[in-house]
């Protein structure tokens, strides 16, 4: 880590900028493949999916174990670059870089990933090493955090605004003993903020078994500056119903790093409530955005439909592409925890 390094020299983009690619990872996992939360062949077909509708728009690259490269391939378009790699689970957003431009070209910042906080599921200590392996293929300077962190942990408006939820940063089987302070200070320097809006937690299903504790972009996003994207459950009996609620009012109040207060769009929950095994945490919320496009969730659901409507109103002159996205919640999380955008140097 360079100490010396302050939050004006680093400054994580905003999702919409100019992307080189996207990286992903292929499912080698034991967990996603044993069938016991979805069948293997739906968890293939929805990573192929986001994967094919991705590199419709942009260069996709996935990393994938020598040995299943057969399998990816068979079901990958053309357009997707497979690289050969080493590595235990297949969420790129949390394991894999967040990118930030530097004043000597691109960083890959290297948080330390711990498995959510010791998820009990598969090893992670090649998962650990990812970032750095893709910094080192793409020629971008490395930044080690002391952090433990994921991408999909928090999302930030690339004018100095970071969305952040106190059961990710704060959880002490990540960072324990950290202050909000300490965390902010992090950010500030590895990303470049200067404000910090801190949810109170994050959607029920995940604090389950396969979940990540209050991962921040399963609930809120920033579609551009000044204006937030949020989940909101509409019915009563459902847990999230209570928890959105009240993290509008939390947003509702909230100023970014510009002194604006927040715009909030919601994008209602689908009708679905449950699955076998408990209540669902479908979100459309939890998207991919690409050059000229969107990589949508679809459950479906009627509400699919009516969310697509607004991811276009929301992002202007981008074709909005839905991908069946059930297998992957049912493995704790969705399109954009599966997705890593590298931003192309302006």
């Amino acid at each position: 880590m360079n100490p010396t390094r302050t939050a004006a020299e680093t400054r994580m983009p905003h999702e919409t900028v100019p992307h080189t690619r996207t990286w992903m990872a292929w499912p080698r996992a034991d967990y996603m493949r044993d069938g016991s939360h979805a069948p293997a062949d739906d968890v293939l077909a929805a990573w192929a999916g986001v994967a094919n509708a991705l590199a419709g728009f942009e260069p996709v690259a996935m990393l994938v174990a020598p040995s299943l490269e057969a399998e990816a391939r068979s079901r990958l378009s053309a357009a997707v670059e497979l690289h050969a790699a080493e590595y235990d689970d297949a969420w790129m957003r949390d394991c894999g870089p967040t990118f930030a431009f530097g004043p000597d070209g691109l960083v890959a910042v290297d948080w330390v990933f711990n498995a959510w906080g010791g998820f009990g599921g598969p090893g992670h200590a090649r998962d650990d090493l990812v970032a750095s392996d893709i910094a080192r293929r793409v020629g971008a300077a490395v930044l080690d955090s002391p952090m433990v962190n994921e991408g999909g942990g928090f999302h930030v408006d690339g004018e100095g605004t970071v969305l952040l939820t106190d059961t990710v940063q704060l959880d002490p089987r990540r960072n324990p003993g950290w202050t909000r302070a300490e965390v902010e200070a992090e950010f500030a320097r590895t990303l470049g903020t200067s404000t910090a809006i801190w949810l109170p937690r994050g959607l029920t299903r995940d604090y389950g078994p396969l979940g990540t504790r209050g991962h921040v972009d399963m609930v809120a996003s920033f579609p551009e500056p000044g204006r937030v994207l949020l989940h909101r459950q509409l019915d009563a009996s459902h847990p999230d119903s209570a928890v959105t609620a009240s993290i509008r009012a939390l947003l509702r109040d909230a100023t970014d790093a510009r002194g604006r207060s927040l715009e909030i769009v919601e994008l209602p929950a689908p009708e679905v409530l449950r699955d076998a095994e408990d209540w669902v945490d479908y979100t459309y919320v939890n998207h991919a955005v690409a050059n000229g496009g969107v990589v949508a969730c679809a459950f479906g659901d009627p509400g699919d439909d009516r969310a697509a409507g607004i991811l276009r109103e929301v992002y202007p002159g981008r074709e909005v592409v839905a991908v069946d996205a059930r297998a992957i919640f049912a493995l704790g999380g969705g399109i954009h925890c599966i997705t890593q955008q590298e931003p192309a140097l302006p």
